[in-house]
């Protein structure tokens, strides 16, 4: 099946309990121990521009709108 969202088929299987276990065990996105899809903002839930550093874990926009309230300083 060509789905973009695994869950999609799950109405037309709930029928067939037994199609539907191997429909799970082989078309399931694999957890992710690292990389890109783990990083999210805290706030936003983005994975583009994250700041993991100093544990802060918010995307570069939000830490615009947060940066003074914890305690970062603007230099020009």
């Amino acid at each position: 099946m060509t789905q973009s969202y695994y869950k999609k088929a799950f109405k037309q299987l709930r029928a067939k309990p037994v199609k539907l276990a191997k429909f799970i065990k082989h078309s399931s996105p694999k957890e992710r121990s690292c990389g890109r899809s783990n990083h999210r903002c805290k706030i936003t839930g983005s994975m583009r521009g994250h700041i993991g550093k100093y544990g802060i874990g918010v995307c570069r926009q939000q830490f615009r709108d947060i940066a003074k309230q914890i305690g970062f300083k603007k230099y020009n």
